[in-house]
């Protein structure tokens, strides 16, 4: 069975992409999205609004869903999310959270499949 869980696309006025550094397994040391598991009973946006501000320091709006992505283990639902507060600081499982261009993106050891996802679903 799958683990319902959500990821966050949030860029900044520069248009650089929110990536955080996963801290624990599985994926320990890659970078990926923002997100996490659901916990029981609360909704996508609960969720994404409790692990980017666990994972980030970081208050977020939730916005559409951009798309799903699955592997054998998880479902996730990645959404657009816009920052209303806070002050990026890795907490909880990220190791690291930093702001990357296009570039960094190529060259950071990403969560399998990301890059792709994120050539389907960006602008």
């Amino acid at each position: 069975m799958r683990v319902n869980c959500v990821g966050a696309i949030i860029t900044d006025d520069a248009g650089r992409l929110l990536l955080i550094q996963r801290g624990h397994p599985p994926g320990q040391g890659l970078w990926s999205l923002p997100g996490g598991r659901k916990e029981p009973g609360e909704s996508d946006a609960e969720a994404l609004v409790r692990e980017v501000r666990e994972e980030t320091g970081l208050e977020v709006s939730p916005g559409p869903l951009v798309g799903s992505f699955d592997t054998d283990d998880f479902a996730i639902n990645d959404y657009r999310a816009t920052v209303t507060g806070g002050v990026l600081t890795a907490g909880d499982d990220a190791a690291d959270a930093r702001w990357c261009s296009r570039t960094d993106l190529v060259r950071l050891p990403l969560t399998e499949g990301l890059l792709e996802f994120l050539a389907q679903h960006m602008e």
